[in-house]
């Protein structure tokens, strides 16, 4: 009926009764940046990266004690433990044989190893919300020693706020929306000395947790009690050949879940998120590591069009920045790209700016906010981040003319903000005052715009100052857009007299 991938067909293999557990993780991420984030993952893990046939979608295989490492990575939405793949399943093309086949193959899988690796992950994201906890209140009793009389912590209320994840009533929902309500803080960490805290209790979980996962029919937690695990599933599906809906594959797998470890069906307060990825032929089951997407990391203050995290640190590292490199975003919005940026890349220099005071005062918040959650860390020595924020025009920005190593930016799409007509003139002017503050020869800029027509005719009358290398085809919020690497010529505009 179907083939396994690679061979063993497991998501997950021990090679011997002591061998280290591994796992294969799957790794949601914006469309168009799979070759990026296989780039980071070979860099930061050391493992090879398959990218997916259905777009946006990455597997790598790592020790189960290096799941703190994976969190940490910049580039993925949702993370996910793969269960078993099947590269070409052949579906019934009667509705019931095919929801009965999808039925009767949660009997044949292998849960073992991916329900360790599960609970291994929920254990450290545990330990995490302690310290986090611990930090948090040691935090207030400071301020009550120093009798400010303010509350701190207030900007963290904001993001739970923000949560725009809208699911139906059978529990599914696109991969790229699995966002829930109870973050716990585990995705962006990146000292040392927090990295070896977990790496030991990555170990010693794995060492005193045998005998503790969750097997096929018991539905306990493994902590001594009778507690029954709740579950929900979520069926993405891709594919016109398909003679049952998502919904109809949820309700029917997740009936055959529910039977198989007794576990209790919620679709909102779930224990553990099973996932079935349907794309044509291939078919993926994963157990979800992730309560809530990773781009979520640095922004409390929302705007009306605010950027994923994972996309602006895709469009920064396109650009190759170096240390000492300055960075300029001169329509920042709420600031999610020069605070990626200042986050990953400290070595540089990092200025933003808008034009609305609004949004101005949204990335000024934000950026208090990561500075808040910095002095929270243990033994944080940070004094801040290397980022400044400003109001400006962009056509006439307070810039020197060639002072500028790297332009990072997200265009007004003309759709919530502007508008198409507005960027016929807006995008030849942005351009042209960007070339004029970039370093001819090495500058370089990153564009991210849905008015695709647009750019290409301002372009096209910019030839002299830019020249377009890479096009990566992106998708957001649904919209197709494109990011463009363009290279600064060596042509040299005058300097600016006067900027008012």
């Amino acid at each position: 009926m179907a083939e396994a991938a690679g061979g063993a067909g497991a998501g997950t293999a021990a090679a011997g009764d002591d061998a280290e557990l591994t796992a294969v993780i799957g790794a949601t991420v914006p469309t168009g940046f799979e070759l990026t984030a296989a780039e980071e993952v070979q860099e930061k893990l050391g493992s090879a990266s398959r990218i997916s046939r259905d777009r946006g979608k990455i597997y790598f295989e790592v020790p189960a004690q290096g799941l703190p490492q994976v969190h940490r990575l910049r580039s993925v939405d949702n993370l996910f433990v793969v269960v078993q793949e099947f590269k070409e399943y052949q579906f019934k093309e009667n509705k019931e044989d095919a929801l009965k086949d999808l039925e009767d193959l949660v009997k044949k899988l292998p849960w073992t190893d991916p329900l360790k690796v599960w609970e291994l992950n929920n254990s450290l994201k545990k330990k995490k919300t302690k310290r986090k906890k611990h930090n948090l209140q040691s935090t207030a009793s400071k301020e009550k020693l120093n009798d400010d009389g303010e509350e701190e912590g207030t900007d963290q209320k904001d993001a739970s706020k923000q949560e725009d994840c809208a699911q139906n009533a059978a529990g599914v929902e696109p991969a790229s929306g699995q966002d829930t309500e109870e973050t716990q803080g585990v995705a962006s960490r990146n000292r040392e000395e927090e990295q070896d805290n977990e790496q030991s209790d990555a170990k010693d979980e794995l060492q005193g947790g045998s005998g503790s996962d969750p097997k096929a029919g018991d539905g306990k937690t493994g902590e001594g009690d009778a507690k029954v695990l709740k579950f929900r599933v979520t069926c993405n599906r891709a594919g016109d050949k398909h003679s049952f809906t998502s919904n109809e594959a949820a309700r029917d797998f997740g009936g055959a879940v529910q039977e198989h470890f007794q576990w209790k069906a919620d679709m909102t307060n779930f224990d553990v998120e099973v996932l079935l990825n349907i794309h044509n032929n291939e078919v993926v089951v994963g157990i979800a590591l992730t309560e809530e997407s990773l781009h979520r990391r640095n922004i409390t203050h929302f705007g009306p069009t605010t950027l994923r995290s994972t996309l602006a640190y895709g469009m920064l590292r396109l650009c190759d920045p170096q240390p000492t490199d300055i960075i300029v975003d001169p329509m920042c919005g709420t600031g999610a790209i020069p605070i990626e940026g200042a986050t990953e890349w400290p070595s540089c220099y990092h200025i933003a700016g808008d034009n609305n005071p609004q949004a101005v005062k949204r990335a000024a918040n934000n950026i208090s906010s990561l500075l808040k959650k910095n002095e929270n860390k243990e033994s944080s020595t940070s004094l801040g981040i290397p980022l400044d924020i400003i109001q400006w025009d962009i056509c006439n920005l307070p810039l020197r003319t060639g002072s500028v190593d790297i332009i990072v930016t997200d265009m007004p799409f003309g759709k919530r903000i502007g508008s198409k007509k507005k960027n016929w003139d807006l995008y030849p002017a942005c351009l042209m005052e960007m070339g004029r503050i970039c370093t001819p020869g090495t500058g370089r800029a990153v564009l991210l715009t849905q008015d695709k027509k647009c750019f290409a005719k301002a372009l096209s009358r910019m030839g002299h100052i830019w020249r377009k290398g890479q096009t990566v085809w992106v998708n957001v919020g649904g919209l197709h857009a494109a990011v463009y690497l363009l290279k600064r010529t060596w042509e040299r505009l005058e300097e600016k007299r006067s900027f008012w």
